[in-house]
């Protein structure tokens, strides 16, 4: 069973006495451990679909299906605590609160959640050790780079242990080699279980996934690179010590 699945989701909007369908019967699975990219030019419904799939608006027609759950009719509290527990967002603009240190501002949706303070702390260290950030705790966000920002982004995406993360444009704002880095860690994160979902108009950062989603007027086609998605599937195994099958 897919970890998230739309089928036949339409968005539709009425503007001027006129239906505009940014989304128009799209059906798609996605699995855990999937490493995904969703691409298309601006106006083609790609920001529509990563709200649909980050659980932050609803569709008009069809069904969203998280986790068995169907959430398509669901209350907006009802929304924010799927979002809160099951989906990490990084955003290109890192989106950090200047005034707090790394530390805090990672403990941020522990404390939307209700976590206790010491718990707080120790998985928000636990986050940043993942990302090799652990020496900056203290540090403001105006005293890390473009690269060390967007880390504390995704520490503080991980900080709730989502099934998925949700990057829109997460190399926007980077250098190409420190882009570079980003994705492999995003990889990583794939390959440790979780689900990831990268949000480009770049085709070469698509082109890093194994699964890529295409969108125009609304509709979406699939291309899956069987080259990558082996490389994928092998690296996944090595992880967890398990051999491939010949």
């Amino acid at each position: 069973m897919a970890l998230l699945e739309l089928r036949n989701v339409s968005k539709i909007y009425h503007t001027g006495g006129e239906e505009i369908r940014a989304l128009d019967d799209v059906t798609l699975g996605l699995n855990q451990g999937d490493f995904i990219s969703i691409i298309g030019p601006s106006g083609s419904g790609k920001s529509t679909l990563m709200h649909i799939l980050g659980c932050l608006d609803l569709p008009t027609l069809g069904h969203v299906v998280l986790d068995g759950i169907d959430i398509s009719k669901a209350s907006q509290r009802e929304l924010a605590r799927v979002r809160n527990r099951t989906i990490g967002f990084v955003f290109q603009s890192f989106n950090l609160l200047p005034k707090l240190n790394v530390l805090q501002n990672v403990e941020l949706p522990m404390v939307y959640a209700g976590v206790g303070g010491r718990a707080r702390r120790e998985r928000a260290t636990a986050a940043l050790a993942m990302v090799k950030l652990e020496n900056r705790m203290k540090n403001r966000p105006s005293q890390l780079s473009g690269g060390q920002q967007q880390r504390v982004a995704i520490a503080r995406a991980l900080v709730n242990n989502p099934k998925i993360i949700l990057a829109d444009e997460p190399t926007g704002n980077l250098d190409t080699h420190t882009g570079e880095l980003i994705l492999n860690l995003f990889r990583e994160l794939s390959a440790q279980g979780r689900t990831v979902i990268l949000v480009t108009h770049n085709p070469e950062i698509a082109a890093v996934t194994p699964r890529r989603i295409e969108i125009r007027n609304g509709k979406v086609a699939e291309r899956v690179d069987e080259r990558l998605a082996g490389l994928d599937r092998l690296g996944k195994l090595q992880a967890t010590g398990a051999q491939p099958v010949s």
